[in-house]
């Protein structure tokens, strides 16, 4: 099975199987940035899950939180914030777009002030690396021990298509819990071990010969990168394709659930950006006259707690059905 097929059936099976926020390539590095790419992220509900679904269903900037606006008394932009002014700027015109914040213009300033509290709404964060071929595992183990050492999740895992053997789990770290997954059925290997995010970590940077560069990473900085993901998981789901304009595909012709890009000509889900297009040899432009594109906002609204455009936490009525 391709990794982008595996990913996506992945995905939607636990979309299916947990209460949480399942998205798909976010950074899972501290001190390099970038430097670490985590396949599938479930974030868990908190104790006020609710609160945050109530103010948007985008995710809030992090220099918005981290800002000295408050729910009370509007404040002059500017004096809100501890970084750089065209950060500032940029955050505050993104929580207003997304209904975090709400402006009021004095003396041709803006103030602003927030619409709610930020809530302590996220609990439990899981790592899970994706490798359906364990006879082609890249840099895996290499991954997996950063990882482990980072300490950035409560939680990683393995997910694989393979036959898992004792020599593969010898491999990895112990720490690291190992899914089978295969024709959209999950079995679990081994369980994983609880990290500690809370305590300090360490973040390899270079490796030369004898010699390898790390970061120690704070609680603190740790805590912070965690709200990133959380926030950034929120906003962005897994469905971040766009499904292509070709007759071949398939919403709902896959197992693993509905809208993902199926392909009835190659008889499997495909990548979009990658793989189709009027290079393809099976490709059929779609008819004028075929209903309107499959809306994946719907879909995941449809499927999981969280809502594209909730009404606002000013109006929280219904939000016990969470």
């Amino acid at each position: 099975m391709r990794e982008f097929d595996f990913e996506l059936r992945l995905c939607a099976h636990l979309e299916g199987e947990t209460d949480g926020i399942v998205a798909r390539q976010l950074g899972g590095s501290v001190a390099d940035p970038g430097g670490r790419v985590v396949d599938c992220v479930v974030v868990s509900p908190g104790a006020e899950f609710a609160e945050r679904v109530a103010i948007t269903g985008e995710a809030i900037p992090d220099a918005a939180i981290d800002s000295d606006v408050g729910t009370g008394r509007a404040r002059y932009w500017k004096d809100a914030f501890d970084c750089h002014p065209e950060r500032a700027r940029r955050a505050t015109e993104r929580a207003c777009e997304v209904g975090f914040f709400e402006r009021e213009r004095r003396g041709g300033r803006d103030y602003v002030r927030r619409t709610a509290r930020y809530p302590d709404w996220y609990g439990e964060l899981v790592g899970i690396e994706n490798k359906p071929d364990l006879d082609r595992p890249g840099d895996l183990e290499g991954q997996l021990r950063t990882d482990v050492a980072l300490g950035l999740f409560d939680r990683v895992i393995l997910a694989t298509e393979s036959y898992v053997t004792r020599a593969h789990l010898n491999r990895l770290p112990d720490q690291v819990g190992v899914w089978r997954f295969s024709e959209n059925t999950l079995e679990v290997v081994r369980e994983p071990t609880a990290l500690e995010p809370g305590e300090p970590g360490v973040e390899p940077l270079a490796e030369r010969p004898g010699r390898t560069d790390v970061a120690v990473v704070s609680p603190e900085r740790k805590a912070r990168k965690r709200r990133r993901i959380a926030e950034r998981a929120y906003g962005k789901g897994w469905r971040t394709y766009d499904l292509p304009a070709c007759d071949a595909c398939d919403p709902d012709g896959a197992d693993a659930a509905a809208t993902v890009p199926y392909c009835r000509w190659k008889g499997r889900i495909v990548e979009p950006a990658s793989e189709c297009g009027s290079e393809c040899p099976g490709y059929e432009p779609v008819a004028a006259e075929a209903g309107p594109e499959a809306d994946l906002e719907a879909e995941r609204e449809r499927r999981t707690p969280w809502v594209a455009d909730p009404a606002g936490p000013r109006r929280q009525s219904g939000l016990d059905r969470w």
